[in-house]
């Protein structure tokens, strides 16, 4: 009998003990509530508030944050508190006052965690006894939307290797005519210098093929050296363009030409001089550039060079007569194969095809059909050391959904070229799709300022939480991604328009609708929309069943999800 008493008394103090230790969900306050995914991790900051009296001097509490979940449960971080006189190193919580602690712990996301519930749970005790109390619901549910980027970064527009073909190419020819000292006379010797006959040959060749070739005009520019009078040499330097100019008019007539001739003329050529002694070794040549920084006036700087008398010899041999010259430029445009040209040339050889018109045809004028993936397969076997058609393959493919084949073409592409943009861009992409961020920066690093590459970083953005980052990114976009971006960023007229001007509307673009619609209070824009993603992809139910942020509309979309 005196045994059961002293049970009977061990078990009231224990209680006891107990009740003076109280813990209760409003003790707790989390945020975000709901939680949200954010990077792969669903992340939460708990703030304990402990009133006064609640907490035994002599109690040590570890609280462990736990979200439970329908198949599972994830525990985060703990936190250790104590009461004032237990000696150890935690956070130390005082009877007569209570206390303040904040807690900051993160879970691996899962999709079962949309519908879940976050409880704190304790190991507790009281000196050298352990005190059951019992676990508190403090939060719930986990707002996945973010986590929708890994659909939508599969409609990205992803990084394609731009061809560098140009239908009208600009092109010159010049040619020099270089005159003795105080003349303007054309000598034979100079007009039968190789650059004169390149020259003349080039008017030859426009006039033979002007249906490639278009000649827009000639200029003329003439100059005299900066030695001698100022007024002599502008009388020369005109002379001498005036001379040109009948030469080439001449020529122009020959071949029966027509264009504009346009000359002009400078009295001293300083900048040529000052060019010329720069890239010469001539054993002074700092003292005269000096002299041409210190000085503006044209005659002071010549009596300034020639005071410098050991090197007036070697500008008199070397550089002067260089600069007593005309120069004869022909302005004309190269006019490449039309778009139905390329075409029909493809259909007959397109071996005959450049690598840059092979490209064109691929990603440009046949974009995104069947034709195009069979134009860049033979544009590889052309030229199987370029590797920006492997490259646009992989693009193909990633849009058809096929990663397995895309990452085999930017394979071969990488095998050609280590350092590319483009493959890592669209590694990137496929990282983000596969939930794996920490890849995708680090390709998207190696692909900056290509193709594809802001888009791409804009994705990581959004499944990173930079969606102020992101949507400023993307704004020039009409994707999902895009849309998804703004939602996060609460800019929802944005996200309307974006979502109404994606030309291949899927699924996906319902479901964002759906979600625009709930935030912003449009109970028929959602079930309108559910309707809509449903009909395009019936495995989304699962997904929109568990949404938290249609938690409202449940019952008008119930009946969608049956």
């Amino acid at each position: 009998m005196k045994k059961s008493i002293f049970i009977i008394l061990s078990a009231v103090l224990v209680l006891s003990s107990c009740s003076k230790l109280k813990l209760t969900a409003d003790m707790f306050q989390v945020t975000p509530t709901p939680l949200e995914y954010v990077g792969g991790e669903v992340p939460a900051t708990i703030s304990a508030n402990i009133p006064a009296k609640a907490f035994p001097k002599k109690a040590v509490v570890t609280c462990i944050p736990v979200l439970k979940y329908n198949g599972g449960e994830a525990t985060g971080a703990s936190a250790t508190f104590q009461g004032e006189k237990v000696e150890a190193n935690n956070t130390v919580i005082s009877y007569a006052n209570g206390g303040h602690a904040t807690m900051r712990t993160s879970f691996p996301y899962t999709e079962a965690m949309a519908t879940s519930d976050l409880y704190m749970t304790f190991n507790a005790k009281k000196g050298s006894k352990t005190i059951k109390c019992p676990e508190v619901k403090i939060g719930y549910g986990v707002n996945a939307t973010a986590a929708l980027v890994r659909e939508t970064a599969k409609t990205a527009n992803f990084s394609i290797a731009p061809d560098n073909f140009q239908r009208i190419i600009n092109q010159k020819q010049a040619a020099n005519i270089k005159f003795l000292i105080g003349q303007a006379n054309l000598r034979g010797s100079e007009l039968n210098s190789q650059n004169v006959k390149d020259f003349i040959a080039t008017l030859k060749n426009i006039k033979n093929d002007q249906q490639s070739l278009v000649l827009r005009n000639v200029d003329i520019s003439a100059y005299a050296s900066p030695d001698g009078s100022y007024s002599i040499n502008e009388r020369l330097a005109e002379r001498r363009g005036e001379v040109a100019e009948d030469y080439a008019k001449k020529q122009l007539k020959n071949q029966k030409l027509e264009g504009d001739v346009n000359m002009k003329y400078t009295a001293e050529d300083w900048e040529g001089f000052q060019e010329l002694v720069s890239q010469s070794n001539l054993q002074d040549k700092d003292v005269i550039l000096r002299v041409l920084s210190m000085y503006q006036d044209p005659e002071q700087r010549e009596q300034e060079i020639k005071n410098i008398s050991t090197v007036y010899g070697d500008l008199a041999k070397a550089i002067l007569p260089e600069l007593r010259r005309s120069r004869m430029v022909i302005n004309y445009d190269v006019i490449g194969r039309s778009d139905q040209e390329i075409l029909i040339q493809y259909d007959n050889d397109p071996s005959k095809l450049s690598i840059e018109e092979l490209l064109y045809a691929g990603d440009v004028l046949l974009d995104g059909t069947d034709s195009a993936e069979k134009v860049l397969k033979k544009t590889t076997e052309l030229f199987p050391n370029d590797y920006r058609a492997y490259n646009n393959l992989a693009s193909l493919a990633l849009k058809a959904g096929n990663v397995d084949l895309a990452q085999q073409y930017i394979a071969k592409a990488q095998k050609i070229n280590p350092t590319a943009g483009e493959p890592n861009v669209n590694l990137g992409l496929i990282a983000i799709q596969n939930g794996d961020y920490a890849s995708a920066e680090n390709y998207l690093s190696k692909g900056t300022n290509v193709n594809g590459a802001d888009e791409a970083l804009g994705n990581l953005y959004v499944a990173t939480g930079k969606y102020s980052q992101a949507a400023s990114l993307l704004s020039k976009s009409s994707t999902n991604s895009a849309a998804l971006a703004q939602l996060l960023n609460k800019n929802y007229a944005s996200a309307k328009n974006t979502l109404d001007g994606i030309k291949n509307a899927d699924a996906y673009t319902s479901y964002l609708k759906a979600l625009v619609a709930a935030r912003t209070n449009d109970a028929s824009g959602v079930t309108s929309n559910i309707s809509k993603a449903l009909s395009l992809d019936s495995s989304l139910a699962k997904m929109i069943g568990s949404d938290i942020e249609l938690t409202n509309y449940k019952e008008a979309i119930s009946s969608l999800l049956k």
